[in-house]
């Protein structure tokens, strides 16, 4: 059995801050999710390098969280550490037309700053409630554009502490998915880019993505976003639309009537509720479609 007294002598001599039994659905764009066993906030790569060599020597499960957005975090919650990047891993820095910014940054922010540059790219991901490191590690996209289209390089930390830069050729890009998906390696910064357009006219695509995302999807609810996967030659929302399922409604979770792509949290739903509802919509539409809906978010138990 590990022994987390390690950590927090770790934050005496490091200075990095946590809390014990933190609920992470604080943490959560879905608003689900029991407690952290100890929850860590470190602001450099000294201390999160302090964290991961102590949570490797002591068998400490560890786990990085962004902004919970892509995420269904199990009603036990979770054990060991989890740990979010702060301070300077939420800065930004501009060169000509790349930026670089780290991990922590949230991509409104990041899209924000792209459009006081005049830079062009990233107006897809304006409103994805997402940190750049999570966008990375899923390749997040909409509206015709995807990470991939605009990332050029990536740094990680590799679970022995070592700093490693991969170019984008190294990243495996594809529909939801990068290279990170298949390593224990954290995220720390990424760097983008862009092209250099009038203000104006990002500033008009920007609102436009976010008129369409208020208009068409159930932002007024918690959730995780899409919840599947976009099935070959369709699209998992006509389908779960047409097999009857919006509004379809299991404890505190329901289908979206907005967007049935969409599982919405109504009022105190629990990880169970999205699941047992996850299942009944991939039950359903493969009986009635053929389509395996192939779930999105990502579920942490």
């Amino acid at each position: 059995m590990y022994d987390l007294q390690i950590i927090k002598a770790k934050a005496k001599e490091f200075g990095f801050s946590y809390t014990e039994q933190e609920p992470l659905k604080k943490h959560t764009s879905f608003k689900i999710g029991g407690n952290a066993e100890l929850f860590v906030s470190v602001e450099n790569e000294l201390q999160l390098k302090a964290v991961i060599k102590a949570c490797m020597e002591n068998d400490i499960p560890l786990f990085i969280l962004g902004r919970g957005s892509n995420l269904l975090i199990s009603d036990d919650g979770m054990k060991g550490v989890v740990l979010t990047l702060d301070g300077d891993f939420r800065n930004i820095s501009v060169e000509e037309n790349k930026i670089t910014c780290g991990a922590g940054v949230s991509l409104t922010k990041l899209c924000v700053f792209a459009l006081s540059q005049s830079l062009s790219g990233l107006e897809f991901a304006y409103g994805i409630p997402g940190s750049v490191g999570g966008a990375v590690y899923m390749n997040a996209g909409a509206y015709g554009g995807e990470m991939k289209d605009v990332v050029v390089s990536v740094t990680h930390i590799t679970s022995n502490g070592e700093i490693v830069t991969l170019d984008k050729s190294q990243l495996d890009f594809a529909y939801r998915h990068s290279v990170y998906k298949n390593t224990d390696d954290i995220i720390l910064s990424a760097t983008f880019e862009l092209k250099s357009d009038n203000s104006e006219e990002i500033k008009a695509r920007m609102d436009d993505f976010m008129t369409r995302r208020k208009t068409k999807q159930p932002l007024e609810f918690p959730s995780a976003g899409s919840v599947f996967k976009r099935p070959e030659g369709n699209f998992a929302g006509t389908l779960i639309e047409q097999c009857g399922l919006k509004g379809t409604t299991i404890g505190g979770a329901q289908v979206s009537v907005k967007h049935a792509g969409f599982i919405i949290n109504i009022g105190e739903a629990t990880c169970s509720d999205v699941l047992d509802l996850i299942k009944l919509v991939q039950n359903t539409v493969k009986e009635k479609t053929g389509y395996f809906l192939e779930r999105e978010i990502i579920h942490i138990d």
